[in-house]
Protein backbone atom coordinates (compact mmCIF):
# COMPACT_ATOMS: atom_id res chain seq x y z
CA UNK A 1 0.00 0.00 0.00
CA UNK A 2 1.05 3.78 -0.52
CA UNK A 3 3.53 4.85 2.19
CA UNK A 4 0.92 7.98 2.90
CA UNK A 5 -1.58 5.91 4.78
CA UNK A 6 -1.68 5.25 8.28
CA UNK A 7 -2.20 1.55 10.09
CA UNK A 8 -3.96 2.29 13.28
CA UNK A 9 -4.18 -0.81 15.64
CA UNK A 10 -7.14 -1.80 16.33
CA UNK A 11 -8.51 1.24 14.45
CA UNK A 12 -7.95 3.27 17.38
CA UNK A 13 -8.92 6.74 16.73
CA UNK A 14 -10.03 6.14 12.85
CA UNK A 15 -13.84 7.56 12.43
CA UNK A 16 -15.87 4.62 11.33
CA UNK A 17 -18.96 5.90 10.68
CA UNK A 18 -21.19 8.99 10.82
CA UNK A 19 -24.33 8.61 13.39
CA UNK A 20 -26.33 10.98 15.24
CA UNK A 21 -26.99 8.47 18.07
CA UNK A 22 -25.02 8.82 20.50
CA UNK A 23 -20.83 10.25 21.22
CA UNK A 24 -18.18 9.96 23.56
CA UNK A 25 -17.46 13.42 24.43
CA UNK A 26 -14.16 12.44 27.02
CA UNK A 27 -13.28 15.98 27.51
CA UNK A 28 -16.41 17.25 29.09
CA UNK A 29 -17.20 13.19 30.75
CA UNK A 30 -20.57 13.50 28.92
CA UNK A 31 -21.93 9.96 26.83
CA UNK A 32 -24.02 12.05 24.35
CA UNK A 33 -27.63 10.16 23.43
CA UNK A 34 -29.23 11.63 20.68
CA UNK A 35 -27.92 15.18 22.21
CA UNK A 36 -28.72 14.25 26.01
CA UNK A 37 -26.49 12.94 28.63
CA UNK A 38 -26.58 9.36 29.07
CA UNK A 39 -25.82 10.08 32.62
CA UNK A 40 -28.62 13.26 33.50
CA UNK A 41 -31.38 10.41 31.85
CA UNK A 42 -30.46 7.27 34.07
CA UNK A 43 -31.24 9.77 36.84
CA UNK A 44 -34.54 11.40 35.61
CA UNK A 45 -35.87 8.67 33.23
CA UNK A 46 -36.70 5.27 32.63
CA UNK A 47 -35.27 2.55 30.46
CA UNK A 48 -37.95 2.21 28.24
CA UNK A 49 -37.92 6.45 27.75
CA UNK A 50 -34.53 5.85 26.50
CA UNK A 51 -35.37 2.95 24.44
CA UNK A 52 -37.92 5.61 22.98
CA UNK A 53 -35.50 8.05 22.60
CA UNK A 54 -33.30 5.68 20.56
CA UNK A 55 -36.20 4.75 18.37
CA UNK A 56 -37.50 7.97 17.86
CA UNK A 57 -34.70 10.45 18.01
CA UNK A 58 -37.10 12.40 20.83
CA UNK A 59 -38.00 11.71 24.43
CA UNK A 60 -41.55 10.48 25.14
CA UNK A 61 -44.51 11.59 26.66
CA UNK A 62 -46.49 9.90 29.09
CA UNK A 63 -48.88 8.37 26.33
CA UNK A 64 -45.86 7.30 24.53
CA UNK A 65 -43.69 5.82 26.89
CA UNK A 66 -47.28 3.82 27.69
CA UNK A 67 -47.97 2.13 24.19
CA UNK A 68 -44.14 1.18 23.93
CA UNK A 69 -44.51 -0.69 27.37
CA UNK A 70 -47.95 -2.38 25.82
CA UNK A 71 -46.41 -3.35 22.41
CA UNK A 72 -43.62 -4.61 24.66
CA UNK A 73 -45.55 -6.88 27.19
CA UNK A 74 -47.37 -8.37 24.38
CA UNK A 75 -43.81 -9.86 23.05
CA UNK A 76 -42.77 -11.13 26.25
CA UNK A 77 -42.94 -14.56 24.69
CA UNK A 78 -40.68 -16.91 23.30
CA UNK A 79 -42.03 -19.95 21.06
CA UNK A 80 -42.14 -23.05 22.74
CA UNK A 81 -39.72 -24.70 20.29
CA UNK A 82 -37.17 -22.57 20.82
CA UNK A 83 -37.51 -22.69 25.10
CA UNK A 84 -37.29 -26.79 23.57
CA UNK A 85 -33.74 -26.09 22.02
CA UNK A 86 -33.06 -24.28 25.02
CA UNK A 87 -33.15 -27.55 27.07
CA UNK A 88 -31.36 -29.08 24.94
CA UNK A 89 -28.01 -27.38 25.05
CA UNK A 90 -25.20 -28.94 27.21
CA UNK A 91 -25.21 -28.13 30.35
CA UNK A 92 -21.49 -26.75 29.75
CA UNK A 93 -22.73 -23.96 27.67
CA UNK A 94 -21.34 -20.67 27.99
CA UNK A 95 -24.35 -18.08 28.80
CA UNK A 96 -23.54 -16.17 25.84
CA UNK A 97 -23.12 -19.21 23.50
CA UNK A 98 -27.08 -19.69 24.72
CA UNK A 99 -28.51 -16.42 23.79
CA UNK A 100 -26.14 -16.52 20.16
CA UNK A 101 -28.18 -19.74 19.57
CA UNK A 102 -31.55 -18.38 21.10
CA UNK A 103 -31.27 -15.57 18.77
CA UNK A 104 -30.35 -17.16 15.65
CA UNK A 105 -33.55 -19.82 16.27
CA UNK A 106 -35.91 -16.68 17.02
CA UNK A 107 -34.80 -15.19 13.60
CA UNK A 108 -36.56 -18.18 12.10
CA UNK A 109 -40.02 -17.01 13.46
CA UNK A 110 -39.61 -13.46 11.85
CA UNK A 111 -41.33 -12.98 9.55
CA UNK A 112 -39.76 -9.51 8.38
CA UNK A 113 -36.91 -11.12 8.05
CA UNK A 114 -35.28 -9.85 4.81
CA UNK A 115 -36.74 -6.63 5.35
CA UNK A 116 -34.89 -3.88 5.87
CA UNK A 117 -36.74 -0.88 5.72
CA UNK A 118 -37.28 1.04 8.54
CA UNK A 119 -40.28 0.91 9.50
CA UNK A 120 -39.51 -3.16 9.49
CA UNK A 121 -36.51 -2.68 11.42
CA UNK A 122 -38.38 -0.69 14.20
CA UNK A 123 -40.84 -3.85 14.43
CA UNK A 124 -38.19 -6.27 14.72
CA UNK A 125 -36.33 -4.08 17.06
CA UNK A 126 -39.95 -4.72 19.85
CA UNK A 127 -39.63 -7.92 19.24
CA UNK A 128 -36.10 -8.83 19.91
CA UNK A 129 -35.83 -6.11 23.01
CA UNK A 130 -39.04 -8.24 24.29
CA UNK A 131 -37.89 -12.04 23.67
CA UNK A 132 -33.86 -11.31 24.29
CA UNK A 133 -34.74 -11.06 28.29
CA UNK A 134 -36.42 -14.31 27.97
CA UNK A 135 -33.98 -15.90 26.12
CA UNK A 136 -31.22 -14.73 28.84
CA UNK A 137 -32.96 -15.58 31.74
CA UNK A 138 -34.26 -19.39 30.30
CA UNK A 139 -31.41 -20.39 28.52
CA UNK A 140 -29.86 -20.05 32.47
CA UNK A 141 -32.27 -22.38 34.14
CA UNK A 142 -32.52 -24.94 31.72
CA UNK A 143 -28.66 -24.78 31.76
CA UNK A 144 -29.53 -25.46 35.96
CA UNK A 145 -31.79 -27.96 35.28
CA UNK A 146 -34.71 -25.74 37.11
CA UNK A 147 -37.59 -25.02 35.74
CA UNK A 148 -38.29 -21.54 33.04
CA UNK A 149 -40.49 -19.28 35.19
CA UNK A 150 -42.50 -16.94 31.88
CA UNK A 151 -42.83 -13.70 31.70
CA UNK A 152 -44.99 -11.24 33.34
CA UNK A 153 -46.95 -9.05 31.11
CA UNK A 154 -48.03 -7.47 34.20
CA UNK A 155 -44.86 -6.14 35.00
CA UNK A 156 -42.80 -3.32 33.38
CA UNK A 157 -40.00 -4.46 31.49
CA UNK A 158 -37.27 -4.22 33.51
CA UNK A 159 -39.13 -5.32 36.59
CA UNK A 160 -40.11 -8.53 34.40
CA UNK A 161 -36.89 -8.84 33.48
CA UNK A 162 -35.65 -9.19 36.75
CA UNK A 163 -38.63 -11.65 37.53
CA UNK A 164 -37.67 -13.91 35.46
CA UNK A 165 -33.93 -14.10 36.51
CA UNK A 166 -34.47 -14.40 40.43
CA UNK A 167 -38.02 -15.87 40.15
CA UNK A 168 -39.34 -12.78 42.70
CA UNK A 169 -40.75 -10.00 41.94
CA UNK A 170 -38.25 -7.33 42.80
CA UNK A 171 -38.96 -4.33 45.09
CA UNK A 172 -38.90 -0.63 43.65
CA UNK A 173 -35.59 -0.18 45.11
CA UNK A 174 -34.06 -3.47 43.33
CA UNK A 175 -36.50 -2.52 39.83
CA UNK A 176 -34.97 1.57 40.09
CA UNK A 177 -31.20 0.38 40.24
CA UNK A 178 -31.41 -3.03 37.71
CA UNK A 179 -33.47 -0.16 35.24
CA UNK A 180 -30.67 1.87 35.97
CA UNK A 181 -28.15 -0.98 34.97
CA UNK A 182 -29.91 -0.90 31.66
CA UNK A 183 -29.72 2.47 30.31
CA UNK A 184 -26.14 2.60 31.06
CA UNK A 185 -25.17 -0.55 29.42
CA UNK A 186 -27.39 0.82 26.39
CA UNK A 187 -25.42 2.64 24.00
CA UNK A 188 -21.95 3.69 23.92
CA UNK A 189 -20.57 4.98 20.54
CA UNK A 190 -18.84 2.57 18.68
CA UNK A 191 -17.54 -0.17 20.70
CA UNK A 192 -16.57 -3.60 19.44
CA UNK A 193 -19.81 -5.19 19.42
CA UNK A 194 -21.51 -2.37 17.74
CA UNK A 195 -19.20 -1.96 14.83
CA UNK A 196 -19.31 -5.77 14.30
CA UNK A 197 -23.23 -5.36 13.71
CA UNK A 198 -22.68 -2.39 11.74
CA UNK A 199 -20.26 -4.34 9.10
CA UNK A 200 -22.63 -6.97 9.04
CA UNK A 201 -25.68 -5.15 8.36
CA UNK A 202 -23.68 -3.40 5.75
CA UNK A 203 -23.92 -6.82 3.61
CA UNK A 204 -27.86 -6.33 4.01
CA UNK A 205 -27.45 -8.71 6.21
CA UNK A 206 -31.17 -8.62 8.53
CA UNK A 207 -31.23 -7.47 11.85
CA UNK A 208 -31.45 -10.81 13.55
CA UNK A 209 -27.75 -11.70 11.85
CA UNK A 210 -26.53 -8.48 13.12
CA UNK A 211 -26.70 -8.91 16.69
CA UNK A 212 -26.07 -12.34 16.45
CA UNK A 213 -22.54 -11.08 15.62
CA UNK A 214 -22.80 -8.48 18.38
CA UNK A 215 -23.23 -11.66 21.00
CA UNK A 216 -20.12 -13.27 19.65
CA UNK A 217 -18.23 -10.11 19.84
CA UNK A 218 -19.23 -9.26 23.18
CA UNK A 219 -18.42 -12.64 24.84
CA UNK A 220 -15.10 -11.48 24.41
CA UNK A 221 -13.18 -10.81 28.20
CA UNK A 222 -11.74 -8.06 26.39
CA UNK A 223 -15.16 -6.45 25.96
CA UNK A 224 -17.88 -7.55 27.67
CA UNK A 225 -16.59 -10.26 30.07
CA UNK A 226 -14.87 -8.00 32.40
CA UNK A 227 -18.39 -7.65 34.88
CA UNK A 228 -17.78 -11.50 35.99
CA UNK A 229 -14.12 -11.20 36.49
CA UNK A 230 -14.98 -8.42 38.74
CA UNK A 231 -17.35 -9.84 40.63
CA UNK A 232 -15.23 -13.04 41.31
CA UNK A 233 -12.57 -10.88 42.01
CA UNK A 234 -14.05 -9.31 45.09
CA UNK A 235 -15.63 -12.98 45.89
CA UNK A 236 -12.10 -13.87 45.82
CA UNK A 237 -10.97 -11.21 48.32
CA UNK A 238 -13.62 -11.50 50.91
CA UNK A 239 -12.59 -8.87 52.88
CA UNK A 240 -11.16 -4.87 52.29
CA UNK A 241 -7.47 -6.31 53.59
CA UNK A 242 -7.60 -9.02 51.16
CA UNK A 243 -9.05 -6.71 48.16
CA UNK A 244 -5.86 -4.46 48.69
CA UNK A 245 -3.59 -8.21 48.88
CA UNK A 246 -4.72 -9.52 46.03
CA UNK A 247 -5.14 -6.42 43.77
CA UNK A 248 -1.32 -6.20 44.81
CA UNK A 249 -0.30 -9.60 44.10
CA UNK A 250 -1.83 -9.18 40.98
CA UNK A 251 0.00 -6.51 40.01
CA UNK A 252 2.91 -7.78 41.22
CA UNK A 253 2.62 -11.37 38.96
CA UNK A 254 1.60 -8.62 36.00
CA UNK A 255 -2.29 -10.03 35.53
CA UNK A 256 -4.69 -7.53 33.95
CA UNK A 257 -7.01 -6.25 36.74
CA UNK A 258 -10.48 -6.44 35.24
CA UNK A 259 -12.81 -3.63 35.64
CA UNK A 260 -9.86 -0.54 35.40
CA UNK A 261 -9.12 1.25 32.48
CA UNK A 262 -10.76 1.81 29.22
CA UNK A 263 -10.07 2.83 25.44
CA UNK A 264 -11.89 5.81 25.69
CA UNK A 265 -11.73 6.95 30.02
CA UNK A 266 -7.96 6.84 30.11
CA UNK A 267 -7.69 9.62 32.21
CA UNK A 268 -10.61 10.13 33.87
CA UNK A 269 -13.12 7.41 35.73
CA UNK A 270 -15.79 6.72 33.22
CA UNK A 271 -19.04 8.56 34.22
CA UNK A 272 -21.47 5.37 34.33
CA UNK A 273 -19.09 3.31 36.94
CA UNK A 274 -19.90 7.03 39.11
CA UNK A 275 -23.48 6.32 38.50
CA UNK A 276 -23.41 2.31 39.52
CA UNK A 277 -21.04 3.43 42.41
CA UNK A 278 -24.13 5.60 44.06
CA UNK A 279 -26.39 2.48 42.77
CA UNK A 280 -24.50 0.41 44.44
CA UNK A 281 -24.10 2.37 48.36
CA UNK A 282 -27.71 2.92 47.57
CA UNK A 283 -28.60 -1.09 48.24
CA UNK A 284 -25.71 -1.56 50.70
CA UNK A 285 -27.65 0.79 53.38
CA UNK A 286 -30.95 -1.03 52.55
CA UNK A 287 -29.89 -5.09 51.84
CA UNK A 288 -26.59 -4.37 54.17
CA UNK A 289 -23.19 -5.69 52.82
CA UNK A 290 -21.71 -2.52 53.34
CA UNK A 291 -18.06 -4.42 53.36
CA UNK A 292 -18.75 -5.28 49.57
CA UNK A 293 -19.00 -1.68 48.73
CA UNK A 294 -16.15 -0.63 50.77
CA UNK A 295 -14.00 -3.45 48.99
CA UNK A 296 -14.57 -1.79 45.81
CA UNK A 297 -13.70 1.14 47.47
CA UNK A 298 -10.36 0.28 48.37
CA UNK A 299 -9.62 -1.47 45.06
CA UNK A 300 -10.32 1.84 43.30
CA UNK A 301 -7.75 3.53 46.16
CA UNK A 302 -5.06 1.05 45.39
CA UNK A 303 -5.37 1.10 41.40
CA UNK A 304 -4.97 4.77 41.51
CA UNK A 305 -2.22 4.69 43.69
CA UNK A 306 -0.60 1.80 41.49
CA UNK A 307 -1.16 1.89 38.23
CA UNK A 308 -2.90 5.94 37.85
CA UNK A 309 -6.01 3.91 36.67
CA UNK A 310 -9.91 4.61 37.29
CA UNK A 311 -13.16 2.31 37.42
CA UNK A 312 -14.92 1.68 34.38
CA UNK A 313 -18.91 0.65 34.41
CA UNK A 314 -18.05 -2.89 34.89
CA UNK A 315 -16.23 -2.12 38.19
CA UNK A 316 -19.49 -1.19 40.19
CA UNK A 317 -21.89 -2.99 37.83
CA UNK A 318 -20.86 -6.21 39.03
CA UNK A 319 -21.64 -5.87 42.41
CA UNK A 320 -24.98 -4.11 41.85
CA UNK A 321 -25.93 -7.46 39.71
CA UNK A 322 -25.05 -9.24 42.82
CA UNK A 323 -27.03 -7.92 45.21
CA UNK A 324 -29.74 -7.99 43.09
CA UNK A 325 -29.52 -12.11 43.15
CA UNK A 326 -28.35 -12.22 39.64
CA UNK A 327 -25.78 -15.33 38.94
CA UNK A 328 -22.73 -14.08 37.97
CA UNK A 329 -22.46 -16.10 34.39
CA UNK A 330 -25.42 -13.81 33.68
CA UNK A 331 -23.67 -10.46 34.03
CA UNK A 332 -22.56 -10.54 30.39
CA UNK A 333 -25.97 -11.58 29.06
CA UNK A 334 -27.59 -8.57 30.60
CA UNK A 335 -25.11 -6.42 29.07
CA UNK A 336 -25.91 -7.66 25.52
CA UNK A 337 -29.73 -6.95 26.41
CA UNK A 338 -29.20 -3.72 27.76
CA UNK A 339 -27.56 -2.64 24.61
CA UNK A 340 -29.84 -4.56 22.14
CA UNK A 341 -31.45 -1.52 21.99
CA UNK A 342 -28.01 0.66 20.69
CA UNK A 343 -27.35 -2.54 18.34
CA UNK A 344 -30.38 -2.07 17.05
CA UNK A 345 -30.37 1.74 16.44
CA UNK A 346 -27.33 1.22 14.96
CA UNK A 347 -28.47 -1.45 12.52
CA UNK A 348 -31.57 0.71 11.32
CA UNK A 349 -28.95 3.39 10.82
CA UNK A 350 -26.75 1.49 8.83
CA UNK A 351 -29.22 0.12 6.79
CA UNK A 352 -30.93 3.66 6.20
CA UNK A 353 -27.67 5.05 4.45
CA UNK A 354 -25.82 1.92 3.59
CA UNK A 355 -22.27 1.41 2.40
CA UNK A 356 -20.55 -1.95 2.34
CA UNK A 357 -17.22 -1.85 4.43
CA UNK A 358 -14.14 -2.79 2.25
CA UNK A 359 -10.94 -1.78 4.36
CA UNK A 360 -7.76 -2.60 2.98
CA UNK A 361 -4.27 -4.02 4.73
CA UNK A 362 -0.71 -3.08 5.01
CA UNK A 363 0.86 -5.96 3.65
CA UNK A 364 3.83 -6.96 5.41
CA UNK A 365 4.51 -10.66 3.72
CA UNK A 366 7.37 -11.31 1.19
CA UNK A 367 6.46 -10.82 -2.54
CA UNK A 368 7.75 -11.81 -6.02
CA UNK A 369 8.07 -15.96 -4.91
CA UNK A 370 7.50 -18.42 -7.50
CA UNK A 371 6.56 -21.95 -7.39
Amino acid sequence: MSTEQTFYPGLDGVIASKTDISFLDVENEEIVIRGFDLIELSKKVTYLDLVYLLMNNQLPNREERDSLDQELRKEYWIPKELSSILKLLPNQTDSMDALRTGISILAGFESELDDISIEANRRKTIRLLAKVPSIVANSYHAKMNSPMISPRNDLSYSANFLYMITGKEPTQLEMKAFDQTLMVYSEHEMPNSTFTARVIASTTSDMYGALTGSVASLKGKLHGGANEAVMEMLLEAKTEEGMEMLIMQKLQNKERIMGFGHRVYMKKMDPRANLMKEALLELVETKGNKELYDMCVIGEEVMKREKGLYPNLDYYAAPVYYLLGIPINLYTPIFLAARTIGICAHVIEQHANNRLYRPRVDYTGPRNLHP
